[in-house]
Parts: structure tokens; C-alpha cells; sequence
């Protein structure tokens, strides 16, 4: 971890310097745990308003192909509060994949940016323009994954256990992008999960054996009380994701076994926190005594977005 009064003045290369963020497993445990640290060290920084710039004459080019209101805040407040500049870009500037093609938008981009976060629909259109850009690129979401929410996740668990090492998390619902980078995060980190889950509504078996191959699968069920019992975690997600809207009724019916309720609150530890990466849907996947009670840290949460996400452009760009 860089001490705070070298801020500003790194006197080395960041291990981590020029490297993509495209999924956790683009990390190994010692790396994660040092995006935390940094985390953690920036995030009472902030607090303390001590000054600091060093990302100074640094630019993020963010790419959108899919809206957003944290990701875009957070990553355009991380850079100014880091000294640098963040240029969005939207869907009808850029058209990715449409106007020209994933190669041909990470090479211009990469002439005149530092780095570019893009939050997408299809993973593979990513993975194409990180290929050919040869600045870091970060997945700020995609269909495959959400490794900056991953990030953040793992940030609030520490902050509220102590450490990740063995902590039980339950995730509700779709095995979708949050729940492949929570099963990564988790493997990395040592942490437990358990993902309850309609059936044909898994991760992907690519996602569960790569989580595997780092450290332990996530423990796969159908029983939301199973995944609950003891656990210190239990997180959901809204059961349709942007690009589902036509099946949203088919799934309103599927999932409402899967609400995250008073009831299966009830199964956890008595410590038990609650997490939602948000926009939530009250009624749906959470009811408003959870999500809005004493257990929910989803606004802790929603905040560390912003200092894992300044953790990783550091590291990437310094």
C-alpha cells in the first residue's frame, strides 16, 4: 500500500500499472487485496480532505452503450477527486459496434485517452476493443460481468467483518453479471457464497468453474433458505436487467419465491447485513422493510463504488 504523503508523487510503478480490468480473474488474491487496501487508504483520504492529485493530466474516456447513475458519477467524481479528467461519451457519439467497430473505437480512443471504461451490453464487444487498445480498460459493466460492483461489494463486506476470509454470503436471484463477479470476488478473497437461484437461472458453468480454478465454486441451490442459513451477507438483484424488459412479467412470476423478505432475513446470522447493488425494485426482489431497515448497507455500497473504482484507476494509471 502507497503511503498517503507519496500521493501525488509516486515514486514507483504500480504493480498493477497498464493492466485491463475486464473480470476479477484478471487478478490474483494478493492484487485484490491491494486494490482494497488502496480503497481503504483513499477513502479516508477523501474524508480527511487532505489534498491529493496523482492522476494529475490523466483523462478516462467513459464509453456507454448502456445508461447509468452511479457508474458514471463515480467514475467521473473518482477522477476528478484523483486530479484527472473524465470525458462521457454516449450511444449516439460513439455507436460501437454499429458506426465502427469495437477495434477501430479502442485504437482512436487510445491515441488521445489514459484510459477507457465501457459499460456495455455484449462482453465479447469489450474484450475486442481492449484487445486493440493499448491503454487499461476497464469493464464498467457488461452482460458477463460487473467487476467494479465486485469490488465494491468485497470493500463493504471487509469494512463490516473485518475480514473476508471465510465469511458466509448468501445471493437471492438471477445468476446474472453481479452474481459472476460476487462468485469470483468471493473465490479470490476466501469468502463463502451460496447462490440461490430459480432453476434455469444459474451462473454460467464457465463463471462457476472459473471461480473453482480460484480458489472454490460458489454452492449452487433452488432453496433460498438454504443459501440464508447463518449467512452474514444476504444479497439480491432486480430480477430483470436492462435489455429483459419483455420478460419481465414471465420473470416477476419465476423469481417471487426469491424476494428477499422478513422471513428469509430470519435464516441469517443475527449480524447479518443486507446488500443490493441498486436500482432496486421494493416489492420485488426486496421488500421496503429490508432494503430501507437497520440491516441494509446499501448505501455503504453504493459509495464504495467510488473508492474501489479510484483504487483501480490508481493502480492502472499510475
Amino acid at each position: 500500500m502507497i503511503p498517503a504523503e507519496s500521493y501525488g508523487q509516486p515514486s514507483s510503478q504500480s504493480p498493477l500499472s497498464g493492466r485491463d480490468c475486464l473480470t476479477l480473474a484478471e487478478f490474483d488474491p494478493e492484487e485484490v487485496r491491494q486494490i482494497l487496501d488502496e480503497a481503504v487508504k483513499l477513502k479516508a483520504l477523501r474524508r480527511s480532505r487532505i489534498p491529493y492529485g496523482p492522476l494529475r493530466g490523466k483523462t478516462l474516456a467513459m464509453v456507454f452503450q448502456k445508461p447509468s447513475n452511479r457508474t458514471r458519477v463515480s467514475f467521473e467524481v473518482g477522477m476528478y477527486n484523483l486530479g484527472g479528467h473524465a470525458l462521457h461519451l454516449t450511444p449516439e457519439e460513439i455507436q460501437m459496434g454499429q458506426r465502427e467497430t469495437p477495434s477501430d473505437t479502442g485504437r482512436v480512443l487510445a491515441r488521445y485517452i489514459d484510459a477507457i471504461m465501457v459499460r456495455t451490453f455484449d462482453h465479447g464487444e469489450l474484450e475486442e476493443l481492449a484487445a486493440a487498445a493499448d491503454v487499461p480498460v476497464i469493464n464498467g459493466l457488461s452482460d458477463l460481468h460487473h467487476p467494479c460492483q465486485g469490488l465494491a461489494d468485497l470493500l463493504t463486506l471487509r469494512e463490516e467483518f473485518g475480514s473476508l476470509e471465510g465469511v458466509k454470503v448468501a445471493y437471492v436471484g438471477d445468476g446474472n453479471n453481479v452474481a459472476h463477479s460476487l462468485s469470483l470476488g468471493c473465490a479470490l478473497t476466501g469468502a463463502r457464497l451460496t447462490i440461490a437461484h430459480p432453476e434455469g437461472h444459474a451462473p454460467t458453468g464457465e463463471v462457476v468453474e472459473l471461480a473453482r480454478s480460484l480458489g472454490a465454486a460458489p454452492a449452487l441451490t433452488t432453496y433460498p433458505g438454504e443459501a440464508a442459513s447463518g449467512a452474514r451477507a444476504v444479497y439480491t438483484d432486480v430480477w430483470s436487467s436492462m435489455g429483459q424488459e419483455a420478460e419481465a412479467t414471465e420473470r416477476r412470476e419465476r423469481f417471487a419465491p426469491y424476494q428477499v423478505d422478513e422471513a428469509l432475513m430470519g435464516h441469517a446470522a443475527p449480524d447479518a447485513i443486507f446488500l443490493h447493488c441498486l436500482p432496486a425494485h421494493r416489492g420485488e426482489e426486496v421488500t421496503a422493510g429490508v432494503i430501507d431497515g437497520p440491516q441494509s448497507r446499501i448505501l455503504d455500497q453504493a459509495e464504495n463504488r467510488l473508492h474501489a473504482q479510484k483504487a483501480l484507476l490508481y493502480l492502472l494509471l499510475s
